[in-house]
């Protein structure tokens, strides 16, 4: 973790996991994120989809990059922050820089999802683990957060056991 974190970051990563609870309850794994203007507004917020829709790519954090796209000018894209429950994924990562979104808040990382996964008996991603900066340099980034990450952990567990 690089940034220190606010009573303001924790309470939207707290919604994140709420979106994340949701999204387990629809039958998709728990992933939930959160679009923040530099104001402090909510601009936007998503959980994953994939199982419900049969899209893989329907991330949260992908979605909340193309409303960014389709809704704020680049500057405002830039003071946006991306709070989510888990750390972005390759293809999330290079939407978030593409678009040319700002910080990165999440509750657990990449590696250790992966480790939960192989520890609950559960097949690797088909997408490296990779860190948010391997893909995506530039991207200010905070995370991973505890004791939310064992939240975290314990809905993965959850949505393995299903």
């Amino acid at each position: 973790m690089s940034d220190p974190l606010t009573d303001v970051d924790l309470n939207h990563l707290r919604r994140c996991i709420e979106l994340a609870s949701e999204a387990l309850q629809a039958g998709d794994d728990p992933f939930g994120s959160v679009l923040v203007a530099g104001d402090g507004s909510v601009l936007a917020e998503d959980h994953n989809h994939e199982t419900s829709s049969g899209d893989p790519t329907a991330h949260p954090e992908l979605a909340l990059a193309q409303w960014a796209a389709a809704h704020l000018p680049p500057e405002r894209r830039g003071e946006a922050t991306v709070y989510t429950s888990g750390e972005h994924c390759a293809m999330c990562a290079a939407a978030h820089a593409w678009v040319g979104l700002g910080r990165i808040v999440y509750a657990h990382s990449a590696a250790q999802l992966a480790g939960w996964r192989g520890s609950l008996g559960l097949p690797a991603a088909p997408v490296s683990a990779l860190a948010v900066n391997d893909v995506a340099p530039g991207v200010v980034v905070v995370g991973p957060v505890s004791p939310l990450d064992e939240e975290m952990r314990q809905l993965h567990a959850r949505a393995a056991a299903r």
